[in-house]
């Protein structure tokens, strides 16, 4: 335990982590590893949701593991942050169930990233589950179970952590001062797909992997979007708007190279394939040691499981301790504590009678 303040976030493991994942929380997770104390989770039961067949459950073990390989690859430290199996801490499913008696159901239906989820499903009303519905009080509980006080999330999730601070309130309220109110952390902008008509996705098909070969690079930049109008060098090209120039901006070290390749991609003086071999290099050059440090610790047999699991039973011990503090603020412990004490005395009693003689 530490005096840091914490916090909490995540993936579902649905697959490998791109680009996109680490401009927008990855990079961002690891400069805060060393200014709190993380807890990062794998967030299975949040990918039963949508995906709950038993070929999905079946992959979550190996996608669990290529996703702590990503997690380490770009630097997160299981020394310095705690990395853990949603499914198999206990706690969290009997905390969201608790804290499902303090939100309303209209409260969570106007969640806009509920509908959206459900419209990606396919769902409707009539056919939508109660676990996607309350995907927000699962999300409170995995937050308030290491009683968080940070949560690094996309704009499209705030909403999500004012519920849980909605929650934790009226908690704080009815039985007493167990949570901290949690403060939202935005992150990083959406980068775009190589298709330039959305984020950066999997099920897209638009994305690329931090574990991607650096020929598998060179062909994805080689097939990205970028001025539709431009149809020859020597035409004028727009830069804003182009995933070849956001990509460049975003992970390219020389910041005067950039600008320079900008001003002669607007004066038509530069042709695109020119400027996606730029780019396959840029990118090329920052995934080198992400792949190196992918298969240094791939290559140690067992070390990602060592690193779940120890993850995992350290987020049980923490969830416990604040369960018992949950149970003790409302009363639950005192409830059962008196059952036992009236049983066990009742158990003395009998064992101290005399005996018949049949």
């Amino acid at each position: 335990m530490t005096d840091k303040r914490r916090i909490l976030t995540g993936d579902r493991p649905t697959g490998r982590l791109h680009l996109g994942h680490y401009v927008g929380s990855l990079r961002n997770r690891v400069r805060l590893q060393d200014e709190y104390e993380c807890f990062f989770i794998i967030a299975d039961l949040h990918m039963l949701t949508t995906k709950n067949s038993k070929e999905d459950i079946a992959a979550i073990a190996d996608n669990a593991r290529r996703m702590v390989l990503d997690y380490l690859s770009v630097g997160i430290n299981p020394q310095k942050s705690t990395i853990f199996l949603q499914s198999a801490v206990h706690e969290t499913y009997e905390l969201a169930l608790l804290l499902g008696n303090l939100v309303t159901v209209p409260r969570l239906a106007r969640l806009p990233s509920i509908k959206e989820m459900a419209r990606a499903a396919l769902l409707d009303e009539e056919t939508m589950p109660f676990g996607l519905l309350g995907y927000p009080v699962l999300q409170a509980a995995d937050i308030l179970l290491p009683r968080a006080h940070m949560v690094p999330v996309g704009k499209d999730n705030q909403a999500h952590v004012e519920i849980t601070r909605e929650v934790a309130r009226r908690f704080n309220n009815l039985y007493g001062e167990v949570f901290p109110l949690p403060d939202d952390l935005v992150e990083g902008d959406a980068l775009p797909g190589t298709d330039g008509q959305s984020k950066m996705s999997k099920s897209l098909g638009n994305a690329i992997y931090l574990s991607d070969d650096a020929t598998t690079v060179r062909r994805k930049v080689f097939s990205m979007y970028t001025d539709p109008n431009r149809i020859r060098a020597d035409i004028p090209g727009t830069v804003e708007g182009n995933p070849v120039f956001t990509y460049l901006d975003t992970f390219h070290t020389d910041k005067a190279e950039v600008e320079a390749l900008k001003a002669r991609y607007r004066a038509g003086t530069i042709g695109d394939v020119e400027v996606k071999e730029q780019l396959a290099t840029v990118l090329n050059t920052f995934l080198e040691p992400v792949r190196e440090r992918a298969a240094l610790y791939a290559g140690q047999s067992g070390l990602v499981d060592e690193i779940l699991y120890e993850g995992t039973l350290h987020m049980r011990e923490v969830g416990a301790e604040t369960l018992r503090e949950v149970k003790k603020a409302m009363g639950l412990s005192s409830t059962f504590n008196r059952i036992a004490r009236k049983a066990e005395e009742r158990a003395k009693r009998r064992a101290a009678a005399p005996q018949g003689d049949g």
